[in-house]
């Protein structure tokens, strides 16, 4: 019968066992598969989207990241928020949606006001009867041009600009055929060393970051550092004031905390082959908070950062020692105070018991019916009173057991006493009987 019943049961386990170590075979052998929206091909977001895909798939070859060509940060967000990207390269000037959380700050883009020499700009005010090459409408430098230009009180008739794509616009200023190009870039980016080695072009300061932080808040006021496109002679030859805002790694909220926090850990533990595959990865961060794109951290990458801090009982150990400590000293106290409780219970069982015993004693030496009769009253008004303290709590179940097995032998003791005093009787009264009989056969 055992054999039969315990049979299934193996069967059962075997299948369950194998069941689960298909399944973790599976999910280790799984590749996931994730689409990261950047920008254009000859922008800087598409090809920093494509050295994160590059060092994240060799540092984990299951993580496979694909790059999608966009026109920018508010293309990027409309397509995290349609769940058609699970991670997107945005600034923080972007307008945020509810499904996007924050990775790591990935690097600072400042504005670059670039002039010919022969043009005579100082000054961005000295942009008023020049000719201004800008970025495609749409696009977030296109944008904060016109935001700065009514800052220092230019309009759009005080000047000509033409939007156009970054290889048209530097074209155009090669050929001398616009005065300026305004572009929104990381410091060192190549694009501007490469503009500024092949003509006459020079950077001017764009000043009054902190003024124009009242009115858009994730604007920071930020240098160019002097030597950040040439060092002798330095270009700039000083730190030059400029305007930044900052470029963040974004994922959707519904993706694995586990696939986040695995990505995060290679961003920033495997920086250096990043930065070998694209410079910008040398600022990489952990999100601060500061202004704009104030979204809350994934919970992935929140807990790659929280990987070092102690624990919640290592933290509050003081606190959860003392806590044990009342809670001990608490536990004894009630303890004592049942065990008192308990013994005070047992020792009115006890009273009980005793009283009952000399009543045993005393029902043994009875010598009359009337004798037993008043002791057994005795006894049911013990019984009546342990009844009482019973209900009362005065004695617990256990010495009521006990008390009950004492009142048993005393009642037995009565009817024991009872049968002894019947059988005096009779043997009294034969041997009356006898007597009678001899007396009368004498006379």
């Amino acid at each position: 019968m055992q054999n039969k019943f315990l049979l299934p049961v193996v069967i059962l386990s075997v299948v369950l066992i194998g069941a689960f170590g298909w399944e973790l075979h599976q999910d280790k052998q799984r590749v996931y598969e994730l689409t990261l929206a950047t920008g254009t091909k000859k922008g800087i977001y598409y090809p920093f989207g494509q050295a994160i895909a590059e060092v994240v798939f060799q540092q984990n070859p299951r993580l496979r990241i694909q790059i999608v060509e966009t026109q920018g940060a508010e293309e990027n967000m409309q397509r995290l928020q349609a769940n058609q990207v699970q991670l997107a390269i945005v600034q923080n000037d972007t307008a945020a949606v509810p499904s996007a959380r924050v990775i790591a700050s990935l690097f600072k883009e400042v504005f670059h006001l670039i002039v010919s020499e022969k043009s005579g700009i100082k000054s961005f005010s000295d942009l008023r009867g020049k000719h201004i090459a800008l970025m495609v409408k749409g696009s977030d430098s296109y944008s904060f041009f016109w935001f700065v230009s009514q800052h220092y009180g230019l309009k759009n008739t005080d000047f000509e600009s033409t939007p156009c794509s970054w290889n048209e616009a530097t074209k155009l200023f090669a050929n001398g055929e616009v005065d300026a190009i305004f572009m929104m870039l990381p410091p060192g980016s190549y694009l501007v060393s490469n503009l500024l080695q092949k003509t006459q072009g020079k950077l001017v300061a764009i000043d009054q970051g902190a003024a124009m932080k009242i009115k858009l808040p994730y604007l920071e006021a930020d240098l160019i550092p002097k030597g950040t496109y040439k060092a002798e002679p330095a270009v700039p030859d000083a730190d030059l004031p400029s305007i930044g805002v900052q470029a963040s790694l974004l994922v959707r909220e519904d993706v694995d905390p586990v696939i986040v926090k695995e990505i995060t850990r290679i961003l920033f533990e495997h920086r250096r082959n990043l930065v070998a595959a694209n410079s910008l990865a040398a600022t990489i961060g952990q999100p601060g908070g500061s202004g704009g794109l104030t979204l809350p951290i994934h919970e992935g990458a929140q807990a790659y950062y929280d990987r070092e801090k102690p624990d919640f009982l290592a933290t509050n150990s003081e606190l959860i020692g003392l806590f044990l400590s009342l809670i001990t000293l608490l536990v004894s106290w009630l303890w004592q105070l049942r065990s008192s409780f308990l013994q005070k219970q047992k020792n009115h069982a006890d009273k009980f018991n005793l009283e009952i015993l000399s009543l045993i004693q005393k029902i043994r030496k009875a010598q009359t019916f009337e004798e037993i009769e008043l002791l057994q009253e005795e006894l049911f008004d013990i019984f009546k009173q342990v009844i009482v303290d019973l209900d009362e709590d005065r004695i617990d179940s256990d010495s009521f057991h006990s008390f009950t097995f004492t009142w048993e032998t005393a009642m037995k003791t009565v009817s024991h006493r009872e049968k002894a005093l019947q059988n005096l009787q009779w043997v009294s009264h034969d041997l009356e009987g006898e007597l009678t009989s001899v007396r009368e056969r004498e006379t």
